[in-house]
This record gives structure tokens, sequence and C-alpha cells, in this order.
């Protein structure tokens, strides 16, 4: 070993051992990696920064954008939703159709992304159905490894794999080239994890999950005693409503009828608009009330004013919690709004939004609140539009926005776009099939077009876009062309060629396999593909056979991270709401890693033939 490849070695090895122990982030590693290359003058400078300028960088930045605009115009909520009708309350069901969906999802966006987005449904499910999330968490985890084997674009290892053998001259696999493989693991995954989940259960998870759980809509209706006072209606041609604003009305001190929202059609849809005092009603108009006065018949109210009674699912507006919004605010010691009541400041014509709740030294209030006083104390429950409640954050003078429901997580701001976005991803992946326009300049056009179409905006397309990954594989890709310079990698397949070259190709992919999933024990998978897609390629130059088949064990080897909650963030997403510790991985993974290891080695030359 001469001393330029001990000191890439050593370099390797501390770089290990800091993405093992996290005392430093990881993006701040690779760009230390960087500097040393540089300063050791083991590497130029356009070589230790190549990895800015290499097309895979700029495709995964891209499809984080994509998947950022998926998720703004609620598509992959409303896939969570119809998950969650399909499924019902049967367990089996659930586990079966989350894996697929999230496999479905994963393979054209992050699945961080879409594992972090399936978290609460996962939640939601097991409540409902009294199990622990435990039993559901690690296959929601394993889907999302899955899904990387899905498609090239899926995962970062599949491009940079992808990458080297474009580097060496070869062509590169087709968009769904490792699908056929994914699809088997798929199935086999979610086989095991029809048998594995009765070791998955948890006594006290769902203990533990009340610890961490923001509050909810559920929680509110509970506390401002909300329950029974939620009706809908619809505005029947003729009614004395038809063609008057809000304020005019005055359906509030004459009926203690207040409008929280009014669902209206729009170009073949069904909108929800926001209820302020100008809003002028129409005929077929939908109305959420909120009926606070108990003492006045609604069904007298309904006939005075020709509406209609309608169906109303969920408990008050819970399910309309994607259009209509809830926080608590609370009054500050100088807020000019102490002394009056709302009827006094005109709370809905000012801000547009409602008032429905006041609670008081912890108690809340009943009768008419539009006529009580406000106190120092007092803590407000407003309801109405998302962006206007996001707005009220603003208002610092007079009192704070203090909590907003876990359901504002879901909120798509760009939900109308939904359609568009789902253009802008089938023409993504159309561009990519054809081969004319390299897979970066498509999603850059996708990235576009969702800009174009108000599926994404500039901020949040630069906010989407995760950073310290990009940064770790711009910095970590140095440390291929160090090893190939120094003689690292002729090294390595030496060392290869002599454990496993004599026992032919398959036993070379098994040895492959196994070092990366090893390697990829203490480094993302993503930097175990950087540093394992050159060797691969050697090794089958050295033995005289196509580099496909290596170069695809590879790929499927990185996303293979089951074995432990730190070899893969979606692993780390789903420790604490699932409750597990880190033996629930070792225990259920190495079984599933071997069982992917036996199906690839055996799987991967039938598709792409030594």
């Amino acid at each position: 070993m001469t001393g330029e490849l001990f000191w890439v070695v050593t370099l390797l090895v501390i770089a290990m051992v800091l993405f093992a122990r996290n005392t430093l982030r990881m993006d701040i590693v690779a760009l230390l990696v960087i500097i040393a290359f540089v300063l050791s003058g083991t590497l130029t400078i356009n070589e230790a920064l190549a990895g800015f300028s290499d097309p895979n960088v700029i495709l995964i930045a891209a499809l984080f954008v994509v998947g950022h605009g998926l998720v703004r115009t609620g598509v992959a909520y409303q896939v969570g939703d119809w998950l969650m009708k399909v499924a019902g309350n049967s367990e089996t069901r659930m586990l079966v159709l989350l894996m697929l969906t999230v496999a479905g999802l994963g393979a054209f966006m992050s699945s961080t992304g879409v594992v972090a987005i399936f978290i609460p449904v996962v939640i939601s499910v097991s409540a409902r159905m009294k199990t622990s999330p435990a039993r559901l968490m690690m296959p929601l985890s394993f889907a999302g490894l899955i899904s990387g084997m899905m498609t090239l674009v899926a995962t970062p290892p599949n491009m940079v794999v992808n990458s080297e053998l474009l580097r060496e001259g070869f062509d590169g696999f087709g968009f769904f080239g490792v699908t056929p493989v994914g699809l088997v693991v798929l199935i086999i995954g979610v086989g095991y994890m029809l048998i594995a989940r009765r070791w998955l259960s948890s006594d006290n998870a769902l203990q533990d999950k009340q610890r961490w759980k923001r509050r909810t809509f559920r929680d509110l209706i509970r506390d401002y005693r909300l329950t029974g006072r939620a009706r809908r209606v619809t505005v029947r041609p003729g009614s004395p409503l038809v063609g008057r604003t809000l304020d005019d009305l005055h359906l509030r001190s004459r009926y203690g009828a207040n409008v929280v929202g009014i669902e209206r059609w729009r170009k073949f849809r069904r909108v929800m608009v926001s209820a302020t005092g100008n809003t002028e009603l129409f005929a077929r108009d939908v109305l959420l009330l909120d009926m606070s006065d108990s003492g006045i018949s609604f069904r007298q109210f309904c006939t005075d004013e020709m509406l209609e009674p309608m169906v109303l699912r969920g408990e008050y507006f819970s399910e309309q919690s994607r259009d209509v919004g809830m926080a608590e605010v609370s009054l500050i010691p100088d807020s000019e709004l102490l002394g009056k009541t709302l009827r006094d400041v005109a709370f809905r014509s000012t801000y547009g939004l409602n008032v429905v709740g006041i609670r008081r030294q912890g108690e809340a209030l009943e009768g008419r609140l539009v006529d009580e006083e406000l106190q120092l104390g007092d803590m407000l429950l407003v309801i109405g539009d998302w962006k206007l409640i996001r707005q009220l954050q603003q208002q610092m003078h007079d009192f704070i926005v203090l909590n907003l429901p876990a359901e504002v997580d879901e909120v798509a701001p760009a939900l109308s776009q939904a359609p568009h976005a789902l253009f802008c991803l089938a023409l993504m992946v159309a561009l990519m099939l054809t081969d004319d326009v390299p897979n970066a300049i498509a999603a850059i056009i996708a990235c576009i077009l969702m800009g174009k179409f108000r599926c994404i905006t500039m901020e949040g397309a630069y906010k989407a876009i995760h950073w310290p990954s990009l940064l770790l594989i711009i910095g970590m890709m140095p440390f291929a062309l160090a090893l190939q310079k120094t003689g690292g990698v002729a090294l390595i397949v030496k060392g290869l060629m002599e454990v496993s070259g004599g026992y032919g190709p398959y036993m070379m992919l098994l040895s492959l396999f196994i070092l990366c999933a090893g390697i990829g024990l203490f480094i993302s998978n993503t930097a175990t593909a950087v540093l394992m897609a050159p060797i691969a390629i050697a090794a089958a130059h050295q033995m005289g056979v196509s580099p496909y088949p290596f170069t695809m064990i590879i790929a499927i080897a990185a996303s293979a991270a089951f074995m432990t909650p730190v070899s893969s963030p979606v692993n780390t997403l789903v420790m604490v709401p699932g409750n597990y510790k880190f033996g629930d991985f070792i225990r259920i993974g190495v079984p599933f890693t071997l069982l992917v290891m036996v199906v690839s080695v055996f799987l991967v030359p039938v598709l792409f033939p030594f």
C-alpha cells in the first residue's frame, strides 16, 4: 500500500467514524473531505469539486422539488385519505395497501417525504383499530426503502450507479430497469411483514404516542365543548339569503348561527370559500354553520330561511380540516380588544375568521359569545381559511396565535393545482422514457412547469431541496476518484478476486452485496453506492463479464438498508412513533436483508446476463 493510498483509506475511515458517531453533520464532514483532498494534493481542485457539475446532483435536487409539488397540491395526502377509506378497520388490508402505496409513491418522490406523510395516517388508523402503531410503522419504513428499487430515479444510489456506468462509456440502465427486481422484493416484503408484524407489537406504544402527539381538531373540539354544534345546509333557490352578504343577514344575532365556511361549485368542482362579512351568498351554496345557541330551533331556522339540511360527516368539521382551519389565540396585556366584545371589534370583518369558542380560566364559556367582553388570559378558538390563520400570526399587536393543530401539516396550499402536478409528473416520466431528453433536463422541465402552474413557489422550491444530502453526495464522489488514482480500487478488486473470483460470477455478486450492505451499516446508502460502483465495474472487467449485473446488485444492496435504525432516514423517522429499539431493526431487518440478498443474486443475472 502506497503512502497516498494509506492517506485515502485513513481519511475514509475517519469519515465513516464521524458519520457513525454523528457528532458532526454529514454534509460538514463531506465538505471537510473535499478540503482535505485538495490541501493534501491527492486531487486537484477541479477533481475534488467535480461533483458540483454532475448531472445526477441536479436531477436529485429537481426531484426534491417535484416531490414538494405533489405534497403542496395535496396529491400525496389524497392518496393517504384513499388508503384509510379502502383499508377500513382491517390491519391486514391496511398493511398490504400501505406498503404498495408507499412503494408506488416513493418511485417518483423522496422516500423520506413519503414515509413522513404516512406516519400520521398509520397513527390514526392504529388508534381507530385499537392496535399498536408498531405493527405498521416498520412495514411503512421497509416499503419506503423498497421504493428505491422501483425506478431509476427513485433513490440517489440508483442514479449514482447509472452515472458511473455512463462515465465508463457504457449505456445506462433504462427508467424501469430496476423495476422487475423491485416488484419481486416488494411482494416478498409484503408477505414477510404479514408474518413478522406479530413480533412488532408493543403494549405501551399507544401510551408513548400520546406523549409526542400534537393537539388535533378532536382535542380542540373537546376543550371548547363544540360537540353537537356543527351543521351543514344548502341554500335553496328563492331563499331570502340569496344575494346578500353575511354582515347584512345578522344570522349570529338572530339565530345564533355562525357561518364558518361556504362550499361553492366553480368550474365543475366544489371549492371552499372563506366566510367573511362581505361574502355574498348564492343559491345552492353549502353553508358550514356553528349553532352556538341551543335555545333556537334549527328546524325553524331552516324553514324561515329556506335552507335544506345536509349530512355532515365527522365531528365539528374535522372532515373538512384541509379547507377549514382552527387555531387558539391569546390576548396580550396591551391588546385593544380587552374589555370589548367580538361584535364591537367586528372580528370576522377585520380578520376574515370566526371565533367559535372562548376559554376563561381553563373553562369553555357557553351562550352568545359575540356579546361576551374579552378579558386578559382569555383563549379564543378561531376557525376559517388556513391562509387567513397564517396571516393572523403576523398580528402581534393585539394577540398571538398559540397553537396550530396537527392537521395544519396536511393542508395543501395549492390543492386546486393537483391535476397540473400530476401532468408535470407524467410528462417528466414520459420524457425520461424517451432517451432523447436527459433525465436531469426532464426533471428541470417538470419543476419549471410546476412553477408556471403555481403548484410550487420559488421560496418553497428552494426549501424543499435537501441540501445536506446533495453535499454528502458531492463530498463522497472524490473518494471514488481518489481510490482509483491511488490504486485502492484495484487493491479491493484483487482481494475480491482472491476470495470470490475462483467461484464464478454468482459468488462475486454475493460478495459485492455483502460488502455493500456491510458498509451501509456505517455510512449512508448514497455514499456506499459512490464507493462501490467503480469497484463493481472493475470487478466485472477483471472477470471479463458484463458490468450490468454487478452494478445492479450494488443499487439493490444500497437500498436494502433494513438492518439498523441509522442505516436510512426512513428507519430513523419511524423509530419514535413505532416505539422501537435498536434491536427491533436487527431482529426484523437482518432476516429480510438476507432474503433480499438471495433473491437478488439469482434474479439479477436473469434480467442482466453475465
